[in-house]
């Protein structure tokens, strides 16, 4: 398999991490998220696109290489989760700490719809559960931060 899809599939070799490789990546979201200036406008947003799509790419590479489907070492997809759930979210630790649990949660515990989106063929299903887990936790952060007032 070659190193650029290894690379971005891992996260720069984040889900390399030898326990909770998934929780690994959402961190390398949300630090993204905080470090890259613009990401909560509407470039940021745009940007999270063509990641997508380089992560359906990549996860279907690793999974053709290890002949597995969304391998554990595969953390593109909560690298975007994680940015759908902060997507146009204040950068303040508060809201950022809250959009990282409750994206780990829904990532993990899949509800309805999300776990069906895993279904989708090769590197589609590794990406859409983690964007059906994001949106999810997107919804919840913005009622949580509305809420709050």
């Amino acid at each position: 398999m070659d190193l650029v899809a290894r690379l971005i599939a891992t996260g720069l070799f984040s889900g390399y991490l030898p326990f909770s490789p998934g929780t690994a990546g959402s961190a390398v979201g949300l630090v993204l998220y905080w470090f890259i200036p613009g990401s909560e406008s509407i470039l940021g947003s745009v940007a999270i696109v063509p990641l997508f799509f380089l992560g359906v790419w990549a996860a279907k590479r690793v999974d053709m290489a290890t002949h597995s489907h969304d391998n554990q070492q595969t953390v593109i997809d909560e690298i975007v989760g994680m940015l759908i759930t902060l997507i146009f979210m204040e950068k303040k630790i508060l809201w950022l700490a809250i959009g990282f649990i409750l994206f780990r949660l829904f990532d993990i515990f899949k509800p309805y719809p999300v776990r069906l989106a895993e279904k989708f063929p090769h590197g589609w299903g590794v990406m859409m559960d983690d964007v059906a887990a994001g949106l999810y936790a997107a919804a919840a952060l913005r009622l949580i931060h509305w809420l709050a007032g």
